[in-house]
C-alpha cells in the first residue's frame, strides 16, 4: 500500500477512533446515570443526546467532561505505548497510530480551548457549569501546549524513526 493511500487510511481510522472514544464515554456516562436518550447523526458526526433534566448541573458538567478526559487518558495510552507500537512491521498499523494519537492529543484540547466560542459551545457549555469557562479554556490551553510539546519531542520522531526503517 503507498504512502498516499495510507494516510488515508489513517486519517479515517483516527476519525472513527475518536468518535468512538470521545462519544463513547459520553454514552457511557448517560447509560450509567440513567439519562441516555438517543445518538444524534448530525453531519459527518454523532452527537450522545441526554435528559438534561434528570441531571444536577454537576452531572451534566461531568458528562460533558468526560469525553475529553477519555481521549486524552487512550492519547497518552499511545504516547505510553509508542516503542511497541513502531516496532510493529505494518505501515498501516503504524499510520494508522499516529493519525489516531495525533487526534487524541489535539482535538479536545484546541476545540475546548480556542475554537469552543465559534461553534456553539459543545461540551463548554457543560464543562462551565464545573469551573468558569474562562477557567477551564485556559486549562484546556496549557493542556493543548502540554500536548503539542509531547507530540513534536515524543511522537513525531518515534514514528519518523519508525517509518524510516
Amino acid at each position: 500500500m503507498n504512502k498516499r493511500v495510507r494516510q488515508y487510511v489513517g486519517l479515517l481510522t483516527a476519525i472513527l477512533a475518536y468518535y468512538v472514544i470521545h462519544e463513547g464515554a459520553h454514552l457511557l456516562y448517560a447509560v450509567a446515570t440513567g439519562t441516555f436518550k438517543g445518538i444524534n447523526l448530525m453531519g459527518l458526526g454523532i452527537q450522545i443526546d441526554v435528559h438534561a433534566e434528570r441531571m444536577t448541573e454537576t452531572q451534566l458538567g461531568v458528562f460533558c467532561l468526560v469525553g475529553s478526559v477519555a481521549t486524552a487518558i487512550f492519547a497518552y495510552t499511545l504516547v505510553a505505548l509508542i516503542g511497541r507500537i513502531a516496532k510493529v512491521p505494518s505501515k498501516v498499523f503504524k499510520a494508522c497510530s499516529y493519525y489516531v494519537t495525533i487526534a487524541m492529543l489535539l482535538i479536545d484540547p484546541l476545540y475546548l480551548s480556542l475554537l469552543c466560542g465559534f461553534f456553539g459551545g459543545g461540551d463548554m457549555n457543560g464543562i462551565s457549569l464545573l469551573l468558569p469557562e474562562v477557567a477551564a479554556r485556559i486549562l484546556y490551553g496549557v493542556l493543548l501546549t502540554v500536548n503539542i510539546a509531547v507530540f513534536i519531542k515524543i511522537v513525531l520522531p518515534k514514528y519518523k524513526a519508525a517509518f524510516a526503517e
